[in-house]
């Protein structure tokens, strides 16, 4: 996550003509796509007024199976309660280094609970966050901790915030050791990129990879051995080039993966399939 949920972001018609330039990316192509966004926010307020239409704008472009991403106690309640009503998306859970202040007992006891309910595959948002600063240090630290040692009493992979941080983070995963994880919206270089593999991370690069001044992430995309390569949207964050100003959204998945195709010098079709295979078998997904 970019922000905080309460950011907006525009909607409108300018933003859903840029959204389904996704679909048309495939569908004017004649291409079918299987793509898996392994980290939005559908539950935010921002899709309040349509998610029906971004749905259904996501499985037009290719977007088979989604991943919503709680924050917070609220926030992980509403991602479960998506889940399950929608049957292509599953949810995650957990408290956002942002909203680590708050990581009481009694949190972290109803994020423990809401862990174990059905369609829930992950542990996450959670992290540390250096960048804003926006909870105390000791407190993101701390709650980064104690939502490990969930993942791990519960067997979930791990959804890992990192801004600014990539030491601590790194360190504290190196002494806690998750079972499984995917280091989201990716920052670093291929020498971090390199150090989150040895930890038995995923990769997951969004829509910035895509950008004119990005300098480490294509080479990250070149770089990281396709088995270890998901990817996501952090929408309604991040939009990739093209359409940034604009609400990002699960369709627009198909503008960062064919630019991935293109870095990595392979046909789309077989990367999406590639990479969805990749996050189904870390987040244990159908």
């Amino acid at each position: 996550m970019a922000g905080r949920p309460a950011r907006p972001l525009g909607r409108g018609r300018r933003d859903r003509r840029r959204a389904a330039r996704g679909a048309a990316l495939v569908q004017g192509g004649g291409v079918t796509l299987d793509l898996f966004d392994t980290h939005a926010h559908l539950h935010f307020p921002d899709f309040a007024e349509d998610l029906p239409a971004v749905l259904e704008r996501a499985r037009a472009a290719g977007v088979r199976r989604l991943l919503t991403i709680g924050t917070d106690v609220e926030t992980s309640r509403a991602a479960v309660a998506l889940a399950a009503r929608e049957p292509d998306v599953w949810a995650s859970v957990g408290i956002h280094p942002h909203e680590a202040g708050g990581a009481d007992d009694a949190a972290l006891a109803a994020i423990a609970a809401l862990a174990r309910a059905p369609r829930v595959v992950a542990v996450g948002e959670i992290g540390l966050d250096w960048f804003r600063n926006l909870s105390p240090r000791a407190a993101q630290e701390q709650a980064f901790r104690r939502q490990l040692a969930l993942a791990r009493e519960i067997g979930r992979p791990v959804l890992v915030h990192c801004r600014e941080a990539h030491e601590d983070v790194l360190r504290i995963l190196g002494e806690e050791r998750p079972d499984a994880g995917i280091m989201h919206c990716f920052s670093g270089d291929v020498a971090i990129a390199r150090r989150c593999l040895d930890l038995g991370l995923l990769v997951s690069l969004a829509g910035p990879v895509t950008y004119p001044k990005a300098r480490a992430l294509p080479e990250v995309a070149r770089w990281i051995p396709g088995d270890r390569l998901v990817l996501e949207t952090d929408c309604p964050y991040l939009p990739p080039q093209g359409h940034r100003g604009t609400r990002n959204e699960p369709a627009l998945l198909a503008v960062t993966a064919a630019r991935v195709a293109e870095l990595r010098g392979e046909a789309l079709p077989e990367l999406a399939a590639r990479l969805t295979a990749n996050a189904c078998a870390a987040l244990g997904v159908p």
